[in-house]
């Protein structure tokens, strides 16, 4: 069997990509909170550097940042919100992906920069739990993809390997990374860059 790793966001899920004009927003409006400046005070500052790598709670952060960018309300409230709206599937790579876990030839995990709440929210209630193996997610590791700590953890996790893990992502820099890891890596823009993929095609075309 070969492990096949996907990333979440740009992958997974039709949200935030790696690629400007292919993301699509969730965050236009939050209940009065300017997006640019939840963007650069909390994403890109606290959510970034602490949240998103396990040391800090989501709820906890949002409860400190967002009464400062004017949200008053409830944190749950407002992570209810971001969880639900931020999980459009792309429910066609997700159709091959289970059609490739029906082939028995593969190990399939999801590699991904995530804080604790959306991953196990991706896990359990937008059900990626039936289709894949096991996710790696960033807070569970305590580091970043691309860094080389975040890889080095992931293959602890998925042991010795007969051929190279094969993984799909949005980001040059981390297809650098992990190709820099000994994985084939694959830029991902569209359900077409797995399908056609020789070794995934070759399974699908098996069964």
């Amino acid at each position: 069997m070969r492990t096949v790793l996907f990333d979440v966001d740009g992958v997974l899920v039709h949200g935030y990509h790696a690629r400007p004009e292919l993301q699509v927003r969730w965050d236009e409006t939050l209940f009065g909170v300017d997006p640019d400046r939840f963007k650069s005070e909390f994403i890109y500052d606290v959510f970034v550097k602490e949240v998103i790598v396990g040391k800090l709670g989501l709820i906890e952060a949002v409860e400190r940042v967002l009464p400062g960018l004017g949200y008053t309300g409830s944190p749950m409230t407002f992570i209810s919100y971001w969880l639900s709206r931020d999980s459009n599937l792309n429910r066609q790579l997700i159709d091959v992906i289970r059609r490739l876990r029906a082939t028995g030839a593969a190990r399939l995990y999801i590699a991904t920069n995530q804080e604790h709440l959306r991953a196990q929210w991706l896990w359990q209630t937008v059900g990626l739990g039936e289709v894949f193996d096991d996710m790696f997610h960033s807070a569970r590791i305590g580091a970043l993809k691309p860094a080389s700590e975040y890889f080095a953890s992931v293959k602890d996790r998925i042991g010795p390997q007969h051929e190279p893990p094969l993984f799909f992502d949005d980001s040059e820099e981390v297809i650098r990374a992990a190709r820099g890891e000994g994985w084939e890596a694959v830029l991902f823009s569209a359900t077409a860059d797995c399908t056609a993929h020789p070794w995934i095609a070759a399974q699908l075309a098996a069964a």
